[in-house]
C-alpha cells in the first residue's frame, strides 16, 4: 500500500465514523422529537381538562346556590305553615 492508499483508507474510515455518529444523533433527535410531540399532546389534554373542571366547578357553585335558595324557601314555608296541619 502506498501513502496515498493509506490516506484514502483513513479518510474513508473517518467518513464512516462520522456517518455512524450522524445516524446516532438522528436517532436521539427522533426520540426528543417524539417526547416533544407527546408533551404537546399531554399539555393540550391538560388544558382541555382544566377548562372542563372550571366549567364543572362553576356549575356546581350555581347548583349549590340554587339548593340554598330552595332550602330557604322551604324554611320560610315551614315557618308559615304549622307542623300540625
Amino acid at each position: 500500500m502506498t501513502t496515498t492508499d493509506v490516506i484514502a483508507a483513513a479518510a474513508l474510515l473517518m467518513m464512516v465514523v462520522i456517518a455512524v455518529l450522524l445516524l446516532i444523533q438522528y436517532l436521539k433527535l427522533q426520540e426528543v422529537w417524539e417526547m416533544m410531540v407527546n408533551c404537546r399532546t399531554s399539555l393540550r389534554w391538560a388544558r382541555i381538562q382544566e377548562s372542563e373542571n372550571k366549567e364543572l366547578r362553576s356549575a356546581l357553585r350555581a347548583e349549590k346556590a340554587h339548593v340554598d335558595q330552595l332550602q330557604r324557601k322551604v324554611n320560610l314555608l315551614e315557618e308559615l305553615v304549622p307542623e300540625g296541619k
